[in-house]
């Protein structure tokens, strides 16, 4: 289900010409590409950013609350140089994701749920820890 509704998002964007859907719940949307662990392929996902530093993005792998983590989340753990868009004619950039240690997370936390209580939600369905993703920008040295 939470790839046909990704499916139907995107869909929206392309019939706006982007000029709808770039905010979701109020949030920032981004379109995060990730290389595929398995397949070395470039994967497309729209999610939604709660927390904003800067130039630095929090997404939350939350997948609605399921027991699994979302394949992104995944593809990040891999290889975590990935390319982020943030809205209407904006070029992808390459940044770096990594998953919040757990001082980060319980840092960033209560303002993801601020932003969007359902988190806490999808966190109560789930017995698995919800990672927070940070991505910042790829400045290329390691």
């Amino acid at each position: 289900m939470l790839k046909a509704l990704n499916a139907v998002h995107r869909a929206f964007l392309v019939v706006t010409g982007g000029r709808i859907g770039w905010r979701v719940a109020g949030m920032p949307v981004v379109e995060l590409t990730t290389t595929g662990r398995r397949t070395g392929r470039p994967h497309r996902v729209l999610l939604t950013s709660p927390v904003q530093d800067g130039r630095t993005l929090v997404l939350v792998a939350s997948r609605g609350g399921d027991d699994r983590p979302p394949e992104w989340l995944r593809n990040v753990r891999a290889d975590p140089a990935v390319r982020v868009r943030t809205g209407r004619g904006r070029r992808a950039r390459p940044m770096r994701a990594r998953v919040a240690d757990a001082g980060e997370r319980a840092a960033l936390w209560p303002r993801v749920t601020a932003r969007y209580p359902a988190y806490a939600t999808y966190q109560a369905r789930t017995s698995r820890r919800i990672a927070l993703v940070v991505l910042a920008p790829d400045t290329g040295r390691a």
